[in-house]
């Protein structure tokens, strides 16, 4: 009867577990958000080697997105889709009389306005690189010039005289002067919805939006950012601007009449230069897409920051001090530029968007392809459907997967205790040794394990004890078995000099680690009173 219920037991179990040591450390490093892994998954490139800082960087608004970086007397053009293949060689490059400080391409990307420290602005043809116009005016250096979103005619600069112009970039005439900075006017962007307001930020800590159909040409708002600005751009939907000053970046809601919404101030120096970048939404594909605020500064961390949750949901290191930051309209590259000389251009994985938008036929208009019907046939029809992705709403059936017992859970299974334990000890990998414990010891098994060893086995378990009993994650279990070990097999031990071996090398390391306990508690006693009279304070 006893054998009929061992067997009816033995066959209810069903299921296998595999055994795992339940005292396992924490990982050091936390998991990878969704967004992170976005912006992570822009393959870095460096271009190197180009002579002094980067001052300011620019996208071409149109297909395939070419950015032009201005540095020393230099105005040079890269091409995106090399960066791909590794060349970081420019496609072209300009040649000024003095230093360049700002860059700004027109809304169809044919032209190219670029300003130096000279107070003179150029505007250039980006294919054949012409010279057009020469715009002079400033009476010293111009920190910024900026195309309207849609306005093709006109161009909006300001610079250390304190002055902001706005430009009739055909008749090389200046339209407006809008006064009312008392320092450096440093940066300044222009509405994405309409072409006649303006926001321009000074080294007198204030930012001032402008309307040129106001006629006294004065600013009809203005906020206090609280240190020198060095950036402000406007937000998409064209009611907020982020401003960039110290090591903060502040948003303000202008249709609240200059409301701070938000003040973020996770950098540790100076933020240089900010942009609007786009993230995928979580779950979601390419075409849903989420406004993110990039920041730089010369700390030499990159911030990403969701103004929709008002938290920085990304951080990046680079070994340099960085000044400029841009992104591209087609969310594919990211540069960044480093006042020693190095571009670092992020590039992302993906389909490479046809130019055009579509295939054309000879008549010129769209053609659409029709899908393909896979037949019975055809080899892929039998894989059909493997590498689909699931979508939000979908149900998802798992697969269990075949759990792979390893040699000491095969032994488990069988009820070989012994035997489990004696291999888990030659394989010398100590947390499946501590997992079989554990299940012994949950069993009760452990201690008659420990009486039925032969020698040679009792010298694998004491050689184990020796090495692991004093770590604090196991001294718990290991300190207790090593006690009872010594109790059971005392005789053994005695007659044997290599289980002595064994003994003397456990001393040692126990009378190690009460040396250091002894040592951490003089450190203990030390800084206690420290931290007393500390908190008094």
């Amino acid at each position: 009867m006893a054998e009929i219920r061992a067997e009816e037991q033995t066959s209810t179990i069903s299921k296998t577990f595999l055994i795992k040591p339940k005292l396992k450390s924490k990982p050091r490093t936390l998991p990878q958000t969704p967004e992170s892994k976005y912006w992570s998954s822009f393959k870095s490139t460096q271009i190197p080697n180009l002579v002094s800082s980067i001052y300011s960087l620019s996208f071409s608004p149109s297909p395939p997105h070419p950015f032009a970086a201005a540095y020393s007397a230099t105005v040079s053009l890269f091409s995106p889709l090399s960066l791909s293949d590794g060349d970081v060689s420019p496609s072209s490059t300009i040649s000024f009389s003095d230093v360049v400080s700002s860059l700004s391409f027109r809304s169809d990307g044919l032209l190219l306005a670029a300003s130096d420290l000279s107070g003179l602005i150029q505007v250039f043809d980006v294919k054949t690189r012409t010279p057009l116009r020469r715009l002079r005016s400033h009476t010293r250096p111009v920190r910024f010039i900026k195309y309207p979103v849609v306005d093709k005619l006109h161009l909006l600069s300001g610079g250390d005289d304190a002055v902001v112009k706005l430009w009739d970039v055909a008749g090389e005439s200046v339209v407006l002067d809008l006064l009312g900075h008392k320092d450096y006017v440093r940066c300044g962007d222009c509405s994405p919805v309409s072409s006649d307001l303006f926001v321009t930020g000074s080294y007198d800590h204030t930012v001032k939006v402008w309307d040129v159909r106001v006629d006294n040409s004065k600013s009809v708002l203005e906020v206090n950012h609280g240190k020198p600005v060095e950036d402000v751009i406007y937000l998409p939907s064209g009611g907020l601007i982020a401003t960039a000053g110290g090591n903060s970046v502040k948003i303000w809601d202008l249709i609240g009449g200059g409301r701070m919404i938000h003040s973020m101030d996770s950098h540790n120096k100076t933020v240089t230069s900010i942009c609007v970048g786009r993230t995928r939404k979580e779950n979601c594909g390419d075409e849903y897409m989420e406004d993110r605020i990039l920041s730089v500064g010369l700390d030499g961390y990159m911030k990403v920051f969701d103004y929709g949750n008002m938290k920085v949901t990304h951080s990046m290191r680079f070994p340099a001090p960085l000044m400029s930051v841009s992104f591209s309209p087609d969310c594919r590259t990211r540069v960044i530029g480093t006042s020693n000389g190095i571009i670092f251009a992020g590039r992302r994985k993906g389909k490479e968007n046809v130019e055009s938008g579509g295939r054309r036929n000879i008549l010129g208009f769209e053609s659409i392809s029709e899908p393909e019907v896979l037949r019975p046939r055809y080899f892929r029809y039998f894989h059909r459907g493997q590498s689909e992705k699931p979508a939000e709403g979908d149900y998802l059936v798992m697969r269990n997967k075949k759990i792979k017992l390893a040699e000491h859970d095969k032994l488990l299974k069988k009820f070989r205790h012994k035997d489990a334990l004696v291999s888990v000890l030659n394989k010398k990998n100590r947390e499946n040794v501590i997992a079989v414990m554990e299940e012994l010891v949950t069993r009760k098994k452990l201690l008659k394990c420990v009486s039925n060893l032969d020698i040679d086995e009792l010298g694998l378990l004491l050689m184990f004890l020796s090495k692991n009993a004093t770590m604090p994650r196991y001294s718990s279990l290991l300190m207790g078995l090593t006690k009872k070990v010594i109790e059971m097999r005392a005789e053994d031990i005695q007659n044997s000099d290599a289980l002595k071996g064994h003994i003397r090398n456990l001393k040692r390391s126990i009378e190690e680690e009460l040396r250091i306990q002894h040592s951490l508690q003089e450190i203990q006693g030390i800084i206690s009173p420290l931290l007393r009279i500390t908190g008094r304070r």
